[in-house]
C-alpha cells in the first residue's frame, strides 16, 4: 500500500527531530557485512568478556551467600524475571523481529524501517512495561506459583516459611528489570542486523558489573545482602540500556516510540511471536519447572542446580549464542533471495561449529568438573561439600550441552523462514518430556534428576527439529558435518582421558591455595586445548575447513 506524500514528509521530519541529524537515504547499508566466521569471532569475543565477569559475579555472589537458604532465594527472585526475559527479549521477540526487519532493510526504505522500528519498540515497551507492574503487584501469587513448596510451607507454618515471605519480597525489587532489558533486547536485534555484533555482545558486562560491585562492597555491609543484590540487578538492566542507546542512534535508528497494534510489521511480528514464546524458550521452561520441583526439596537444591547451570552456561553463551546470533541475519537475507543452497551451507556450517565447540566443551567440563567448581566457587560461604554436591547436577547436566546448542542453532533455521509454530510443537513434546523425566527420576536422584531431566529433554527437542528440517527437504547435515563431528567426538574423548589420568584427585585440590589450583587448571585447560588441536590435525581437520 503507497503511503500518502505528506505523511512521508511528516514522518521523515520527526525522524529527524528525533535522531537530531538528517537521516541519510539507507541508514543501516553503511560500512560492510563482516563475514561469518569473523562476526562469530567479535560477538564470542565481546560475549567472552561478559561470560569471564558473569563468572567473576558468581564467585562473588557465592562467597557472600554459598549454598544456603538466602542464596536459594535469591536465585529463585533472579529466575523469574529472567524467565520472562528470555520470552519478551532474547528468545521469541528476536526470532521474530530480526526476519521481519532484515526484510524491510532489503527494501531499502528508510522511512518505512523507521516506522517499524517505532512501532515494534512501543508496542512490545507498553506490553512489558504492564507485565512488570502486574509482576510486582502479583509477586506473591507468582512466588505462590513458581515456588510452591515454600508456600505449602508457609501456609503450614513450617520453619522455612519465611522462604515464602522473603522471595515475594525480592522479585518485587527485580521485577523491573525485565522492561529494561527487552528495550536493551530490541536495540541488541537493531545493531545485529545492521551488522553491529559487538556492542550488543559486550551489553551484558553491565549488568555483571553491577551485581558484582554490589556483591563485594554494598550487600557485606547491609543486614540483608539479598536486597541490595535484587536493587543492582535492577539497576543494572537501566545501565544496559543506556550503554546501548548511543549506538543505535550513530546508525540513525533512534526513534521515538508510538503503540501501533496494527502496524503490517508488528502484525507479521506479532504472528511470529506469539507461538516462538514457548518454542525459543523451551530450556528456559524446562529450568523453571525444575526449580519448582527443587522448592519440595531440601535447602541447597536450587543453589546447587544454579552453580552448576552457570557452568552450563558458559559454553553456551559464548559459542551457541555467538553462533545462532550471526547466522540469522544471513539465513533471513539468503532466504528472501530464495538462495536455497546458501540457506543450507549457512545452516551446516553452524551446525558444525556448535559441534566443534560443544563437544570438547562437554567432555573436558565432565573430566574437570569438580577441580573447575573448586577454582570458581570454593571460598568464602562455598565449602568443598558444596563443590561436591555442585558437580554432580553439573555431570547430570552436561550430557545434554550438545543438544542444547544446537537447539539454539536449528530454531534459527526456522525463524528465518518465519516458522514459528514448528520450534513450539518440538518445545512442547520436549516440556511434556522433561515432566516424565522429572516424576521417573527425582525421587531416586533427588536435585541430580531435575538436571538429567533438562539435559534429556533437549535431545528431545534437537532430534525433532533436525527430523523435521529433513523431512522436509529444507535441511540435512552433510555427510562431511558427520564426519568432522566423528573427528571431533574422536579427539575430544582422547583430551578428557588424557585431563581425568594427570589431574589429582580432589583431596589434594583443596589443599592447594586459590592461585595454585588456579594455576594447576589453567595448565589442565591448555594441555588439554592442545591435545584436542593436535587430535583434529592428526584426523585431517585443516583450519581452513572452519571458515564459512
Amino acid at each position: 500500500m503507497q503511503t500518502p506524500q505528506p505523511q512521508l514528509k511528516k514522518d521523515a521530519a520527526h525522524s529527524a527531530t528525533v535522531c537530531a541529524a538528517p537521516p541519510p537515504q539507507s541508514p543501516v547499508r553503511t560500512g560492510k557485512h563482516a563475514g561469518l566466521l569473523r562476526a562469530g569471532a567479535i560477538t564470542a569475543g565481546a560475549t567472552l568478556l561478559s561470560r569471564i565477569l558473569g563468572m567473576v559475579r558468581d564467585i562473588a555472589i557465592a562467597a557472600l551467600l554459598g549454598a544456603s537458604l538466602a542464596s536459594d532465594v535469591f536465585f529463585f527472585a533472579n529466575r523469574i524475571p529472567n524467565f520472562f526475559r528470555r520470552l519478551f527479549a532474547e528468545g521469541a521477540f528476536a526470532q521474530a523481529f530480526v526476519p521481519v526487519m532484515t526484510q524491510y532493510r532489503e527494501q531499502g526504505d528508510s522511512i518505512e524501517l523507521r516506522r517499524l522500528i517505532s512501532a515494534a519498540a512501543g508496542t512490545l515497551g507498553l506490553i512489558v512495561l504492564s507485565v512488570c507492574i502486574i509482576g510486582v503487584v502479583a509477586a506473591p501469587i507468582l512466588t505462590a506459583l513458581f515456588g510452591f513448596g515454600w508456600f505449602q510451607a508457609y501456609l503450614n507454618d513450617a520453619p522455612d516459611a519465611h522462604k515464602f515471605t522473603e522471595a515475594s519480597f525480592l522479585l518485587q525489587l527485580t521485577f523491573p528489570y525485565l522492561f529494561f532489558i527487552t528495550l536493551t533486547a530490541l536495540c541488541c536485534s537493531l545493531l545485529n542486523v545492521c551488522g553491529r555484533f559487538a556492542v550488543p555482545a559486550i551489553t551484558p558486562c553491565i549488568l555483571n558489573l553491577s551485581l558484582i560491585a554490589a556483591a563485594l562492597w554494598a550487600a557485606p555491609q547491609s543486614s540483608n545482602p539479598n536486597v541490595v543484590l535484587a536493587c543492582a540487578m535492577t539497576l543494572g538492566g537501566v545501565l544496559q540500556l543506556m550503554f546501548v542507546l548511543p549506538a543505535v542512534w550513530r546508525l540513525r535508528l533512534l526513534v521515538l516510540p508510538r503503540f501501533a497494534w496494527n502496524h503490517p510489521g508488528v502484525k507479521r511480528i506479532r504472528t511470529l511471536m506469539i507461538p516462538g514464546l514457548i518454542g525459543v524458550s523451551a530450556s528456559q521452561i524446562n529450568l523453571l519447572v525444575n526449580t519448582v520441583l527443587a522448592t519440595f526439596l531440601a535447602t541447597g537444591s536450587i543453589s546447587y542446580l544454579y552453580y552448576s547451570d552457570r557452568l552450563l552456561e558458559f559454553p553456551i553463551g559464548i559459542f551457541a549464542v555467538a553462533i545462532s546470533t550471526v547466522i540469522l541475519p544471513t539465513l533471513s537475507r539468503v532466504k528472501s533471495h530464495h538462495d536455497d543452497a546458501g540457506y543450507k551451507k549457512t545452516l551446516d556450517w553452524a551446525v558444525r561449529m556448535v559441534l566443534l565447540l560443544g563437544i570438547p566443551s562437554a567432555l573436558g567440563l565432565i573430566a574437570l568438573r569438580c577441580e573447575v567448581l573448586r577454582v570458581i566457587f570454593m571460598r568464602g560461604a562455598f565449602s568443598a561439600e558444596h563443590v561436591n554436591l555442585s558437580a554432580a547436577s553439573l555431570l547430570a547436566s552436561l550430557t545434554g550441552l550438545c543438544a542444547i546448542m544446537l537447539v539454539r542453532v536449528l530454531v534459527q533455521g526456522f525463524a528465518a523462514l518465519q516458522d514459528t509454530k514448528t520450534p513450539v510443537r518440538c518445545a512442547v513434546t520436549a516440556m511434556g518430556a522433561n515432566v516424565v523425566f522429572n516424576l521417573i527420576l527425582v525421587w531416586p536422584l533427588d536435585y541430580v534428576g531435575l538436571a538429567l531431566s533438562t539435559a534429556l529433554a533437549a535431545f528431545v527437542n534437537a532430534g525433532q527439529l533436525i527430523f523435521l528440517l529433513h523431512r522436509r527437504g529444507i535441511y540435512t547435515p552433510s555427510r562431511y558435518t558427520i564426519w568432522f563431528s566423528l573427528k571431533v567426538l574422536l579427539s575430544s574423548g582422547v583430551m578428557a582421558a588424557s585431563l581425568m589420568y594427570v589431574s589429582p584427585n580432589f583431596a589434594q585440590w583443596c589443599e592447594f591455595t586459590t592461585w595454585q589450583a588456579a594455576l594447576y587448571l589453567t595448565a589442565l585447560i591448555a594441555g588439554g586445548a592442545a591435545i584436542f588441536a593436535v587430535g583434529l590435525l592428526l584426523l585431517g581437520v585443516r583450519p581452513r575447513e572452519l571458515k564459512a
